[in-house]
Parts: structure tokens; C-alpha cells; sequence
């Protein structure tokens, strides 16, 4: 029972998640981070500070706090503008980058003389009968 535990625990899609989400923690905190290190405090010197949990309305004695839900909600416009322009477009730029498959060479070329399009191994052209240059005698 031991062993098939020790198996289960080690197959690849078990450990390939618990990397997935220890790497996916970290890169949260990182994004996290820097949406509250760097882009909160540039929001803060171009607006003034953005900080709007202090904004309440009361009805029959009930106080909703929609300021701290406004303060989320920027937090994740920011979290979700710094992942975009910060993290998917440079992969998806960098991904298109490496699928360019190489242009294919050309099956076909112009004939000096005539300038019909012939294949590009003939030895002749087969409108004008003029020889090709870069093509030996056979």
C-alpha cells in the first residue's frame, strides 16, 4: 500500500502541479508586488493618493463600506493591466517570434530571355528555348 502510495505521489502530473502551484504563488506575489510597490505609488503621484476606503453611505443604520470594494477593484484592474502588458504580450510576441516558419524557397523563376515563368531546375526555357543560366548540359 506504501508503494502505491509512493507511486501516486510521484507520478508526473501530481508533481508537475504542485510545482504549477508553488510557481504560481510566487509569481503572484511578485505581480502583487509590483502593482503595489511600483504602479500604486506612479497612480498616486499623477492623482493624488488612491486610497478610497474611507468612503461610506448609511442606510437605516447600515453602513456600507463600498470604498474599500472600489480599492479591489482598481487593485485588480492594476494586477490584471500589469499581467497583460507585462507578461502576455511580451510571451505571445515572443511565442509568434519563434513559430515564423522560414519563407519556402521558390518553385518557380522568370526566364531572362522571354521572362515566362518556368521551373526552376529547367535546363531550357520551354517558351523561347533559351538556355538557363546555372544549369549544366546534361
Amino acid at each position: 500500500m506504501f508503494k502505491e502510495f509512493k507511486a501516486f505521489i510521484l507520478r508526473g502530473n501530481v508533481v508537475d502541479l504542485a510545482v504549477g502551484i508553488v510557481i504560481g504563488a510566487a509569481f503572484g506575489a511578485l505581480v502583487t508586488a509590483f502593482v503595489k510597490d511600483l504602479l500604486t505609488p506612479l497612480i498616486a503621484a499623477l492623482f493624488g493618493k488612491p486610497n478610497f476606503s474611507n468612503l461610506t453611505f448609511s442606510i437605516n443604520n447600515s453602513t456600507f463600506y463600498y470604498g474599500d470594494f472600489v480599492n479591489f477593484v482598481i487593485s485588480f484592474l492594476l494586477v490584471a493591466a500589469a499581467l497583460f502588458f507585462f507578461v502576455i504580450k511580451p510571451i505571445n510576441w515572443l511565442t509568434a517570434r519563434a513559430r515564423r516558419e522560414p519563407a519556402p524557397k521558390p518553385d518557380t523563376t522568370k526566364c531572362p530571355e522571354c521572362l515566362s515563368v518556368i521551373p526552376v531546375g529547367a535546363r531550357r526555357c520551354a517558351f523561347c528555348t533559351a538556355e538557363q543560366p546555372g544549369t549544366a548540359a546534361a
